[in-house]
């Protein structure tokens, strides 16, 4: 009892007694903890870049190289972001049709909203660029439309049309009409600037700026939405309202100039 009694009084007793606890403590935590959410999160995320790079490599590596770098037939996807590829995919734009025009149009959607979601996170792993948006980002609710309303006649309407119609550009080109796109994809193509487009990321336009100009959008394009000014021939602005005019306005006036000159003769014969 005195030589156990002695070594307990053993400066060095208590580090060893500490140390032993320690590594109990840290072999147990190992053994009986569960895996950790982190892990279990990198697991279904490298899940997902993998199935993507699956459906990458069938419907875009032809055009866009086996590892995104891009060929003559199509740009690099490097950088451009999980946002490009759920606008692009996800409005039917991509994969492209064989026989390209001026601009790819928008046309059905061939991808469930899971394997877009695979395709961009595959992308997404190839160079940092914008995610993709959740709902409190574009959603429009509490937005200021007047303030959207200047924005958007500020920075879109040269070529979207005051209303978000849709106009013609240059060579072919045309900006297409916002009536009927989704809240997520009019915030994703402000921020990657598909096709066009440029740009608008939130060092130009903050996400409540392009909150703001959804609700606008929303608010013009509603059908509950009534015109103050009576009939908008289309919202197309002084396009369709000059050619109303020129239409109408002067062919009333020359069946009115052809009656009078018939009365006219009629009246002399008489």
């Amino acid at each position: 009892m005195k030589k156990l009694s002695a070594r307990r009084r053993h400066p060095l007793a208590a580090l060893v007694v500490l140390l032993l606890a320690l590594a109990c403590t840290g072999g147990l935590y190992a053994a009986f903890a569960p895996a950790s959410k982190a892990q279990a999160d990198e697991s279904a995320q490298s899940l997902t870049i993998e199935e993507g790079k699956k459906l990458y490599s069938v419907g875009c590596a032809s055009c866009h190289g086996t590892g995104g770098q891009g060929t003559s037939d199509g740009p690099s996807l490097v950088g451009v972001g999980a946002a490009s590829v759920d606008f692009q995919v996800g409005t039917g734009r991509m994969p492209a049709a064989t026989s390209q025009g001026p601009q790819v149009p928008k046309k059905k959607n061939i991808y469930t909203q899971a394997e877009i979601d695979q395709l961009a996170a595959y992308i997404a792993s190839l160079g940092a660029g914008p995610a993709i948006p959740t709902e409190d980002q574009y959603s429009p609710e509490g937005a200021d439309i007047a303030k959207g309303g200047e924005l958007f006649r500020t920075n879109c309407a040269q070529c979207h049309n005051f209303t978000g119609k849709g106009g013609a550009l240059t060579h072919g080109k045309y900006a297409p009409s916002l009536e009927g796109v989704s809240e997520k994809h009019i915030y994703e193509a402000m921020q990657t600037g598909p096709q066009n487009m440029p740009s608008f990321p939130d060092t130009t336009l903050s996400e409540k700026n392009k909150k703001d100009i959804i609700a606008y959008l929303d608010a013009v394009n509603s059908e509950k939405t009534e015109s103050p000014g009576g009939l908008e021939l289309g919202g197309l602005g002084p396009v369709s309202e000059g050619l109303f005019g020129w239409i109408f306005g002067l062919g009333g006036l020359i069946a009115v100039a052809v009656w009078v000159a018939a009365r006219t003769a009629k009246a002399k014969k008489s």
